[in-house]
């Protein structure tokens, strides 16, 4: 146990027998009172954030965090499988683990996983991620207004939005927080 004092934004917190994530903290003071700790978190199981004061008479649980670089090899079924580049040990993760990177799983990408106690929580996707185009539909000759769009059908099975020019085969960079086209790579 630890003081809330040493809570800082990154550090995994056990609150309420989950895994929380800290996304923000805040140290405040009202008057005479003992000071407390904002704290904005986020549960790792259920995704949803919550905001709490912890006074700094209190304790908390930090929980032990590593993040390992695992390469993503091939899903089957509902398991995904992962490996270790040094000693190639196949890791495998649930479905509900994956949960939203699903989208932007692409074979032989390397991704951290966040694990907290040595059990894998949740995969920490870069900014953007580049991908093949496996279908497009092919531009009209002539329909050239202003930023006209048609959908392409990427390697994990996302569509998304692009420009006319676009055709199969191309390696595009999307954006994984809101998996929209953000250029050619």
């Amino acid at each position: 146990m630890a003081s809330p004092t040493v809570v800082r934004k990154g550090k995994v917190l056990n609150y309420q027998n989950n895994p929380h994530l800290v996304l923000d903290v805040q140290h405040r003071t009202q008057g005479r009172q003992a000071g407390f700790m904002q704290v904005t978190m986020r549960n790792l199981n259920t995704g949803s954030s919550t905001n709490t004061k912890i006074r700094t008479t209190d304790s908390v649980e930090i929980m032990h965090t590593d993040m390992v670089k695992l390469e993503f090899s091939y899903i089957d079924g509902q398991e995904y499988h992962f490996m270790e580049p040094e000693t190639f040990e196949d890791i495998v993760l649930d479905e509900s683990l994956v949960s939203d990177a699903k989208d932007f799983l692409v074979e032989n990408q390397v991704y951290s996983i966040l694990h907290v106690d040595d059990k894998p929580i949740s995969i920490e996707l870069p900014a953007s991620i580049e991908m093949k185009v496996i279908e497009s539909a092919e531009g009209v000759k002539g329909d050239t207004a202003s930023n006209v769009q048609k959908p392409a059908t990427l390697e994990t099975g996302l569509i998304i939005q692009v420009p006319l020019f676009i055709k199969e085969g191309d390696v595009l960079k999307v954006s994984t927080s809101d998996k929209s086209y953000m250029g050619r790579a």
